[in-house]
């Protein structure tokens, strides 16, 4: 393992992604926890949440940061639509909205089958403009990340909204605690993080990969990795197929078969992260109390 600046290097194919002389900043600090952060391209900011503060924060280059919305129903991860608006997981609220053009909140889900979501953990824009997100039972676990309640539903799934009908329907089934989520460059594969005990008590939270068949469905689920130290909480592609996750000790990035060929190192634990600036090369970082940025030789997959 090379260490340069603030890079592992734990293979020689990392070392086009760990730019010399590039330190990890930390643009802004305070929050409790730290997650969802997403880069809004046509404003040149990054929106993340603040998920026991109710908040949802901005940070603007040559600006800094500011509250941009609260209360926020707790909300955890971000993305946006193929027209780009924001869509949002609640934790408080147990849905999935999207923010129109002019501030109104939409809901796209609260219920399947008519039972009442857990509480939408993080959340992926397929290029048909299906909406497809993870649901845990974080938020209604305790009242610090949402509000404390019974699960409706028994389970913990994934679920796909067709952008059609609207409807809400279960995609995976076959998790413990289904949490951070994407698809590869092409989508012709379903990332999901696993951050629950799914081999019993010493078995370690992984990511798991599934086919995408149909452009519907998710099927053939197997082990992608392993993660440690901490859990993969949130990750991203980027154009060469690189996957950027979170972890305990800062941001890995794993091959497509798996391989882990470097990290960035940060000084606190990281819950998600999200590639942006005008050329797509800037990681940002949510991690615990802070939001951290790096510049990498990677180009960031998500769109728009």
């Amino acid at each position: 393992m090379q260490t340069i600046d603030d890079f592992e290097v734990w293979d020689k194919r990392f070392l086009k992604y760990a730019l010399p002389n590039v330190r990890l900043e930390k643009l802004h600090t305070g929050m409790r926890w730290a997650e969802g952060p997403v880069w809004v391209a046509d404003g040149e900011y990054v929106l993340w949440s603040d998920i026991p503060n109710n908040r949802m924060m901005r940070w603007i280059e040559g600006v800094g940061a500011a509250v941009w919305r609260y209360p926020s129903r707790n909300s955890n991860g971000n993305t946006r639509d193929l027209q780009g608006r924001l869509v949002t997981c609640e934790h408080g609220a147990r849905r999935v909205t999207r923010t129109e053009p002019d501030g109104r909140i939409t809901v796209l889900a609260d219920r399947c089958k008519g039972k009442r979501l857990n509480s939408p953990n993080d959340v992926v824009v397929k290029s048909d403009g299906s909406i497809w997100f993870t649901d845990p039972p974080y938020g209604i676990l305790t009242d610090y990340e949402g509000n404390k309640g019974a699960s409706e539903i028994g389970r913990c799934n994934v679920y796909r909204i067709d952008p059609r009908s609207g409807a809400v329907d279960v995609v995976i089934d076959d998790m413990d605690r289904p949490n951070g989520i994407a698809f590869n460059p092409d989508e012709s594969r379903l990332y999901v993080a696993d951050t629950g005990r799914t081999e019993g008590d010493e078995g370690a939270p992984n990511i798991r990969v599934y086919d995408v068949v149909g452009g519907k469905r998710a099927k053939k689920g197997r082990l992608f990795v392993k993660l440690a130290p901490g859990l993969s909480d949130g990750f991203r592609f980027d154009t060469d197929g690189n996957l950027w996750t979170s972890a305990g000790d800062g941001a890995h990035c794993y091959t497509q078969s798996g391989v882990l060929i470097g990290k960035v190192k940060v000084p606190e634990t990281v819950s998600n992260l999200c590639f942006g600036g005008p050329k797509r090369n800037r990681l940002y970082i949510t991690a615990t109390t802070s939001l951290y940025a790096i510049f990498v030789g990677a180009n960031g997959a998500q769109t728009p």
